[in-house]
């Protein structure tokens, strides 16, 4: 049996991996869960909210394990029919935390909830009454911000990033740029065996998940909106040319990435407002936010295909956007930075304390400082800049900008971060 190091936070998934033909244990602790444990400590309701089979379920029954609990799978209709009179079942369970996994399918408990949090907080049951588990967004937010509003704190989960696999280990790290940080796809015994996840993934979102948001879109419009979305990958979002492309109107084209967007398969990063006479983009950059969706899209097996693909570089840009933003324990306000004359940022990252930190990035090993970027760099002025790289470790390229490695910048993020609480 294959034994891996101790790791500090607890063991959330124990799922079995073939390896020369034996099987073994691969677990992986997910860094989000110190964040849920606090949350249920402030706050009666705790929404934890990411996409399907990103791991929600296991880390809520793993938070069971620690606490007097009770798990609902509102998908589950013995389950759904334990809340026909909510009054009833929650007040013989109101000493214990209520799990409510996907509750989109009874939205009208936000209404009842409530009244039962006010209720408990006249009986000094103020904290971890409630978590909530769900696989969109805005519909959460809209659910919940008009009744629940002062009563439920919200935490996202994102796919795997390098610091629950590893960073340190440049092959584990090649295979989560790859297969992207669904569990199941990442923890698949082959390349072709994590392909065929992603692409019944990709399947079911749009035969099944999807239509119990918007029932009316056609899968296959939205099928081929989410491919041409994978080629243009870390482009400007241009409505115009996608409605024409798909002989919709750009309305709803809109219309049809608001519900990726909010379903979190698909990130819009916004443009950075500078206070400069430059004349600046003011269109979004759009990406797949998970990378092994982005390449199964575009039928990309292994490494050496997406090495050979055009995709590589705007992909591995995602892939850094994405890595930066899920593995570091606060919230950062993400931005770009182009303006007409060429000056351009791929990433500029607000910290709440004010200070911006700008960041190229580039697949290579080898990184170069472009023109564009020093262009960029005296206009924003930003805090510190860097050019992250494929490679590792970190070397100052001039006074004012580091060349720097994708765990190495983790390192660099969180120890800013550490440093400022």
């Amino acid at each position: 049996m294959h034994r891996t190091a101790t790791l500090r936070l607890p063991l959330l998934f124990i799922l079995a991996n073939l390896k020369l033909d034996f099987k073994f244990a691969r677990m992986i602790a997910r860094n989000v869960l110190p964040q849920v444990l606090k949350a249920l400590d402030r706050q009666a309701a705790v929404a934890l909210m990411g996409p399907r089979q990103v791991g929600k379920t296991t880390l809520a029954l793993e938070i069971a394990k620690q606490r007097d609990s009770i798990y609902l799978d509102l998908e589950s209709r013995e389950d759904r029919a334990k809340l026909q009179s909510p009054s009833l079942f929650i007040s013989s369970n109101e000493n214990k935390l209520i799990i409510l996994d996907e509750i989109h399918r009874m939205p009208e408990l936000f209404q009842d909830l409530r009244g039962f949090i006010d209720v408990g907080r006249r009986k000094n049951l103020r904290n971890g009454r409630f978590l909530i588990l769900g696989s969109a967004s805005t519909d959460l937010l809209k659910q919940s911000g008009e009744t629940l509003a002062g009563r439920i704190e919200y935490v996202d989960i994102s796919p795997l990033n390098i610091v629950e696999i590893d960073g340190t280990q440049d092959l584990l790290v090649k295979k989560l740029f790859l297969r992207g940080g669904f569990p199941d796809s990442y923890l698949a015994n082959s390349d072709d065996t994590s392909y065929g996840y992603r692409q019944n993934f990709i399947r079911t979102y749009l035969e099944r998940d999807i239509q119990q948001w918007r029932p009316r879109i056609p899968a296959e419009t939205l099928s081929r909106l989410w491919t041409m979305i994978a080629h243009s990958q870390g482009q400007l979002l241009n409505n115009a040319r996608l409605a024409e492309s798909l002989a919709l109107s750009s309305p709803a084209v809109n219309t049809y990435i608001d519900l990726l967007v909010d379903l979190l398969l698909v990130r819009r990063l916004k443009p950075f407002y500078a206070n400069t006479k430059k004349r600046l983009i003011k269109m979004p950059k759009i990406y797949i936010r998970d990378s092994g969706l982005t390449h199964a899209l575009l039928g990309i097996v292994n490494y050496n295909q997406l090495l050979g693909h055009p995709i590589v570089g705007a992909s591995f840009e995602g892939f850094v956007i994405e890595t930066l933003l899920s593995a570091t324990p606060q919230r950062l306000t993400p931005s770009f930075y182009r303006t007409s004359a060429g000056a351009e940022i791929d990433l500029l990252l607000e910290f709440p304390q004010g200070d911006v930190w700008a960041i190229e990035i580039k697949s290579g090993t080898i990184p170069q400082k472009s023109k564009g970027f020093h262009m960029a760099i005296a206009d924003v002025q930003p805090t510190k800049a860097f050019i992250v790289h494929g490679g590792r470790g970190q070397f100052p390229m001039d006074e004012n900008l580091n060349a720097i490695g994708l765990p190495e910048m983790v390192q660099e993020l969180n120890h800013r971060l550490v440093l400022n609480n």
